[in-house]
């Protein structure tokens, strides 16, 4: 990595330690009567209050769904976190879309407030359904499909979100893990990237996920797996190619039924 590039990250670096929930508060939510809510970007955001008006759902059900939600999670943290969990309230909650690999699934944002009204939380609560793998490896030791999710996170990150854990639905019964909507992280903007940049960030995602297989795996087996040649890194590429492809199929199936009204 040139001196350039490592420039460039260790920048993107400082940016991520601004991105946390007093940063969010300015961006997604406004205050109203005194109080901050979270403001309504459909159909990527949409607060309780106004999901009766677009989808039909009764906005206190929900509200309370995710107050049971929370309050189970608590007891999946550690008893330090849960008491320091304990000096917030809930507030609001919306409805948040979230990414390719999540669409289809449950997800809340809940915004919390702590003692003062510059102290917000917001929390992610994002539904976690049967790994992919299991048809082709097994079942987990992990009947809670969260609690699988986030036990994952914790032994390939060498620091994980102190909010991180899991809880279930009392009224969907299904499983969800819960995070900070924003814990100090990083995004790229890739499609404004040249071949340069791209080659240098791919490098780095590369090191990163290196070293969470080195700490969670067997680093001489992967290595060994692996080997020096270009079958392993060829075999990702086509698989890259092949992922593209059927992002792209399916989204085509999605407009078109979205576009004929009929029922997705």
């Amino acid at each position: 990595m040139g001196r350039k590039e490592h420039k460039k990250l260790v920048k993107g670096a400082r940016k991520a330690r601004g991105e946390d929930s007093r940063h969010v508060l300015g961006k997604l939510a406004e205050k109203v009567g005194g109080e901050h809510r979270i403001m309504e970007d459909p159909p990527w955001i949409i607060p309780a209050r106004r999901l009766r008006d677009l989808i039909g759902l009764d906005p206190e059900e929900v509200r309370q769904s995710v107050r049971d939600v929370l309050s189970d999670y608590v007891t999946s943290l550690p008893d330090h976190i849960a008491f320091l969990l304990g000096q917030y309230d809930l507030g609001n909650v919306a409805l948040k879309v979230v990414g390719v690999g999540s669409v289809g699934t449950r997800a809340y944002i809940a915004l919390l407030m702590g003692r003062t009204a510059d102290d917000p939380l917001f929390l992610q609560v994002k539904e976690a359904s049967t790994s992919v793998l299991e048809d082709h490896f097994g079942a987990t030791p992990y009947s809670h499909h969260g609690e699988r999710v986030v036990q994952g996170q914790r032994l390939m990150q060498t620091v994980s979100d102190i909010f991180l854990g899991w809880t279930s639905g009392r009224i969907s019964h299904r499983d969800f893990y819960v995070r900070q909507l924003k814990d100090m992280k990083a995004s790229a903007r890739i499609e404004d990237y040249d071949v340069g940049r791209m080659r240098t960030f791919a490098n780095a995602c590369a090191w990163t996920l290196a070293q969470s297989h080195a700490r969670s795996g067997d680093p001489v087996a992967v290595a060994g797996y692996i080997g020096s040649g270009q079958a392993f890194p060829e075999a990702l590429a086509a698989f890259a190619v092949a992922y593209e492809r059927q992002n792209a199929a399916d989204y085509e199936a999605f407009a078109a039924r979205a576009g004929s009204g009929t029922s997705l």
